[in-house]
């Protein structure tokens, strides 16, 4: 009887944001979601092991305010084989190749680790780039034009704005000890072209 009152209290204060996050967790209830489905027109899926992410409703339980770039450091069939290790523990939800093919391995409803902090898992998506940080011949033409049109694209679906307080590197999430994109990365050239994308609207969801 004490279990069951305490458990009826602790419902009873529960936030109704809580409970919107909670609802899905209940046995045998399942979120509807169509295998291989992609956010981003063109991508291909590739699913990432589900010990490196977890199920949410992004964003009515969690808004969508962030975008994280990072650098693999390494190529991208070897960041695929990591993603997809269930031992690995963290993955982002889209890999661009430096050619621009870009994988989708976790859904953008679902939150991914790969922030390296709690809050800005929930919060953000992470798009990865085939890469090292010290080698700024890795960040191709193609790398840059096909992430800006991923990145306008959740700005668009997420009324994210389109500047560096809401665009940003691994290495200014809080508390991270990541260094990419590093300083090769160019900002400035980059978020011209996710401008330009955004203002076009030329990416759509699939």
């Amino acid at each position: 009887m004490i279990g069951g009152v305490a458990g009826a209290v602790g419902v009873g204060v529960l936030a109704r944001g809580d409970l919107a996050r909670m609802w899905w967790q209940v046995p045998g209830v399942d979120k509807p979601r169509k295998a291989g489905a992609v956010d981003f027109k063109g991508a291909e899926w590739v699913a990432a092991a589900t010990a490196n992410w977890r199920r949410a409703d992004r964003p009515a339980d969690y808004p969508i305010d962030r975008v994280v770039i990072h650098v693999t450091q390494g190529s991208y069939t070897t960041t695929l084989r990591v993603f997809k290790d269930p031992w690995h523990g963290a993955a982002a939800h889209y890999v661009v190749r430096q050619d621009g093919h870009i994988a989708q391995m976790i859904r953008e409803l679902d939150v991914a680790f790969h922030a390296g902090n709690k809050d800005y898992n929930q919060r953000s998506v992470g798009i990865e780039h085939e890469g090292f940080v010290d080698r700024p011949q890795d960040f191709t033409d193609a790398m840059y034009a096909a992430s800006a049109r991923l990145t306008a694209g959740i700005c668009r679906r997420y009324d994210i704005p389109v500047d560096r307080t809401h665009i940003i590197g691994h290495v200014e999430v809080p508390g991270t000890d990541h260094t990419d994109p590093g300083p090769h990365w160019d900002w400035d050239k980059y978020m011209r072209l996710v401008r330009a994308a955004h203002k076009k609207g030329g990416t759509a969801t699939a």
